[in-house]
C-alpha cells in the first residue's frame, strides 16, 4: 500500500551528498521528462519463480565475494595496503610480468618519497618497457598518466590518450575512467556514457559483492588558500585527540562511544584502516548495553560474513531487535532477507514490501530505493515505472548511490524517463567515482599527513585524471603551496616556476569546470596577472563570472574593479558599484576593502582625470615594488636585526625624552605653586 503521495509536477533532488562536486548539483524533472509506460499485471510472490532473484537484491553479496583489487585489476592496493591483499593472493601467486609491474611502480613511489629524480626515471623506464615491449595494459595505463601529467615525460595529450586507449582495451578500468572523463569534458556523450555505464556497474558491484560497505569520506586538504586543518585533524585516526577521548569514553562503558568506535573501524573512517575484528568487538560490547545501531550493524556483519562466518539466522535476529527499538533502517535488512529467502522459511515478497514501507514511512532512503526496485520490476506489486522513478528520486535526494545508478539507466535507455545522455553521463559519473579506485584518495591523504607531499601529489594527480574534482584542487593546491616539495618533475628535472604554474593552472581549470568556486577565482587571477599563462583580461572576467555565479564575494569585488577600470569588461561605474555592494552583502568581512573601493569610485566619478585619480591608478603598480622592498630589504635577516635594534634605540630615546619633559613640567608646576601660595598666618 502506498503510504505517501508523491507529486509528479516538479521533482527536485540534489546529487551532492556522496559525490565529489564542490557545489550542489540540482536535477529538475518536469512532467515532460516522464514517459508514459503501460503497467503490467500485478505480480505476486506466488507468480515469481523462487529460483529467480533480480540482481538488484544481491545487496549483501555471496560467499565468493571479490576483494577490491580484483574488482579493479592493476590497482596499487598491493603497494599501499599489502596486508589487505596478502590473504587473497596467497593461493594464486602473481605472474612474473605483474610482479615486475608492481615492483616498478613501488620503486617509482619510493623514489618520489626520497626525492631521487634519477631513480624515478629508472622506474619509469621499466614501466615504459613493460608497456611498449610486453604490452602490459596496466603499465600502459601508468604511462598514459605520466604523459598526461608531464611527469618525467614531456606532456603529450595525444600519447596519453593513445596509451589509455590501449590500456582500456586490455581491461584497465582506471584508463577507461580517464577516457570517459576526457569524452565528458569534450561533451562527447555517446562515447562517455558507454564507459561510465560500465564503470558505474563495477562500482555498484563493489557495493553488492564486496564484504565491505563502501563509505567514502573525501577530504579537501585546503580551505581556499589555507590548509584545512580541521578536516586534516579529523583524519589522523588514533592520533586525533577527539578520537582518543571517544575511545576513553567507550572504555568507561559509554554505549554511544562504543558504537562510534566500532563504526569507524568497520567502515575505515577518520583515518583508520578497516578492521572487522575491532568493529565486531565494540559492537558486541555496545549491544550488551542495548545500543540499537550496533544491533543493526551486527545483523549486517552476519549477513555479509564480514570477519565472521555468514549466518542469516543471526542476522535476522539482530535486525529484528534493532527494529523493535525503532531503528527503522533495520527494516531494509529484514525485507532483503525475505526477498532472498535467507534466514526465513521461504521467500515472501509481501512481507518484504511491508518492511520496506515501514522504513520509507520514516524517511529512510533505503526503504524508498527498495520500493522503487519492487515497482520497477513488478515484484509483488503492479509494475509502475513512473512510481519507481519517484521512489528513486527521493532515495537519491538522501544520497542513496544505487538510486543514482537506476536513474542513470533510465535516462540512458529512455525507460520511464526521456532519453538524456548528458544527464545519464553525469549520474553514471557520480556512481563510478564511488568505485574501488576511490581508495587512491585515502592513500593520498595518508601520505600527506605523514609529510610525504610528493607521493600525495602523484596520487591526487592520478585521481584528477580520472575526473575527481577534489583531487584536482588538492593536486593544484600542493603545487602552489609546496613548489619543489611537490616533486613536480618534468622531462629535464624539477619543474621550473613557469611549468608548475602551468600544471596548477590546468588542474584548477578542471576543478572550476566542476563547480569549484575557489578554482574559478584562481583561474581568473592567473589570466589577470599572467601566471602560468598569457595575460588575458577577458578570460579573467569569464572566470570571475563563473565564481560570481557561485556567490563568491572576492569574484564580485574583482568584477567591480574590472568595470571600474574597463579591464576586460566595459567601463561602467554603476555596474562597478553594484558588484562592490554585492560583495559586501555576501561577505560582511569585506567592509574595509569595499569602503575603500567605493571611496575610489566616488573620487573617480566626481574628479575624473584629477591628480587623486592618477594616484589611485598608480597604486597597483606601486604596491608590488613596496612589497618587494619590504621582503628583500627590510625582512632580510641581517637588515631585520639592525632595523629591530634601531627601533629599540628610538623607543628608548623616545621614552627618555618623554620622561625628561614630564620632569621639567612637574618642576615648573611646583615653582608656580610656590609663587602663588598665600602668606602664612602669624
Amino acid at each position: 500500500m502506498q503510504r505517501h503521495k508523491l507529486t509528479l509536477s516538479l521533482l527536485v533532488f540534489s546529487l551532492l551528498p556522496l559525490s565529489l562536486l564542490a557545489r550542489q548539483y540540482f536535477l529538475i524533472l518536469s512532467q515532460e521528462d516522464l514517459k508514459e509506460i503501460p503497467s503490467s499485471p500485478t505480480t505476486t510472490s506466488s507468480d515469481v519463480d523462487p529460483n529467480e532473484s533480480p540482481p538488484e537484491w544481491d545487496e549483501f553479496g555471496e560467499s565468493d565475494s571479490k576483494p577490491e583489487h580484483e574488482l579493479d585489476p592493476g590497482s596499487w592496493r598491493p603497494i599501499f595496503e599489502p596486508d589487505a591483499t596478502t590473504s587473497s593472493t596467497s593461493e594464486s601467486k602473481l605472474d612474473p610480468e605483474m610482479e615486475q609491474y608492481y615492483s616498478a611502480v613501488e620503486k617509482m613511489f619510493s623514489a618520489v618519497s626520497d626525492s631521487e629524480v634519477r631513480v624515478v626515471e629508472e622506474a619509469v623506464a621499466e614501466i615504459e618497457e613493460l608497456a611498449t615491449v610486453k604490452g602490459n595494459s596496466h603499465a600502459q595505463s601508468v604511462l598514459g598518466f605520466l604523459y598526461g601529467l608531464g611527469q618525467i615525460k614531456e606532456r603529450d595529450k595525444a600519447k596519453a590518450f593513445l596509451y589509455h586507449h590501449f590500456a582500456a582495451d586490455g581491461g584497465s578500468l582506471q584508463s577507461k575512467s580517464a577516457l570517459a572523463y576526457t569524452y565528458y569534458r569534450q561533451q562527447m556523450y555517446e562515447n562517455a556514457v558507454k564507459l561510465y555505464a560500465e564503470l558505474a556497474e563495477v562500482a555498484v558491484n563493489s557495493f553488492l559483492i564486496s564484504k565491505d560497505s563502501p563509505v567514502i569520506e573525501p577530504v579537501r586538504i585546503h580551505n581556499g588558500a589555507e590548509e584545512n586543518k580541521d578536516a586534516l585533524r579529523k583524519s589522523r585516526g588514533e592520533d586525533d585527540d577527539v578520537f582518543q577521548i571517544l575511545e576513553y569514553q567507550a572504555q568507561k562503558g559509554n554505549a554511544g562511544a562504543m558504537f562510534k568506535i566500532g563504526y569507524f573501524h568497520y567502515f575505515g573512517l577518520r583515518g583508520l584502516r578497516r578492521d572487522h575484528a575491532k568493529a565486531l568487538a565494540w559492537f558486541s560490547k555496545a549491544v550488551e548495553k542495548g545500543e540499537p545501531r550496533s544491533m543493526e550493524l551486527l545483523g549486517e556483519i552476519y549477513a555479509r560474513g564480514a570477519g565472521v562466518e555468514r549466518n542469516y539466522t543471526k542476522a535476522l535476529e539482530w535486525l529484528t531487535l534493532a527494529a523493535k527499538q525503532q531503528l527503522y533502517s533495520a527494516y531494509n535488512g529484514m525485507g532483503y532477507l525475505y526477498v532472498k529467502g535467507y534466514g526465513v522459511q521461504k521467500k515472501n515478497y509481501s512481507k518484504a514490501k511491508e518492511y520496506f514501507e515501514r522504513a520509507a514511512d520514516h524517511e529512510d532512503a533505503g526503504g524508498h530505493y527498495n520500493l522503487g526496485v519492487m515497482h520497477l520490476k513488478g515484484i509483488g506489486v503492479k509494475r509502475d515505472v513512473r512510481l519507481a522513478c519517484q521512489y528513486f528520486i527521493v532515495a537519491a535526494n538522501a544520497g542513496q548511490p544505487k538510486a543514482f545508478y537506476q536513474l542513470a539507466k533510465m535516462f540512458h535507455m529512455g525507460v520511464g524517463l526521456k532519453k538524456n545522455l548528458p544527464m545519464a553521463t553525469a549520474l553514471y559519473k557520480l556512481v563510478a567515482e564511488r568505485g574501488p579506485w576511490n581508495s587512491l584518495s585515502r592513500w593520498a591523504l595518508e601520505s600527506y599527513l605523514k609529510g610525504d607531499v610528493g607521493k600525495a601529489f602523484l596520487l591526487y594527480s592520478r585521481m584528477a585524471e580520472l575526473g575527481y574534482e577534489i583531487a584536482q584542487s588538492n593536486a593544484a593546491w600542493i603545487l602552489d603551496k609546496y613548489a619543489e616539495g611537490s616533486m613536480c618533475v618534468g622531462e629535464s628535472g624539477f619543474c621550473t616556476d613557469s611549468e608548475r604554474h602551468q600544471r596548477a593552472h590546468f588542474l584548477w581549470w578542471q576543478a572550476s569546470e566542476q563547480g569549484n568556486e575557489h578554482a574559478a577565482l584562481l583561474i581568473g587571477d592567473a589570466y589577470y596577472y599572467g601566471r602560468g599563462t598569457e595575460r588575458d583580461y577577458e578570460r579573467a572576467a569569464e572566470a570571475y563570472m563563473h565564481a560570481k555565479s557561485q556567490s563568491n564575494a572576492q569574484a564580485m569585488f574583482n568584477l567591480g574593479y574590472m568595470h571600474e577600470h574597463g579591464q576586460g569588461l566595459p567601463l561602467d561605474l554603476h555596474l562597478a558599484k553594484r558588484y562592490y555592494d554585492q560583495a559586501l552583502e555576501i561577505n560582511p568581512a569585506a567592509k574595509l576593502p569595499v569602503t575603500l573601493a567605493l571611496a575610489s569610485l566616488w573620487i573617480r566619478k566626481n574628479y575624473a582625470d584629477s591628480f587623486m585619480v592618477h594616484v589611485i591608478d598608480s597604486l597597483p603598480g606601486v604596491y608590488p615594488k613596496i612589497k618587494a622592498w619590504v621582503e628583500n630589504i627590510i625582512l632580510e635577516e641581517g637588515n631585520a636585526a639592525i632595523l629591530t635594534l634601531f627601533v629599540c634605540l628610538l623607543t628608548v630615546l623616545y621614552f627618555r625624552e618623554r620622561q625628561r619633559r614630564n620632569a621639567a613640567v612637574e618642576v615648573g608646576m611646583q615653582g608656580q605653586h610656590i609663587h602663588h601660595a598665600p602668606a602664612a598666618l602669624n
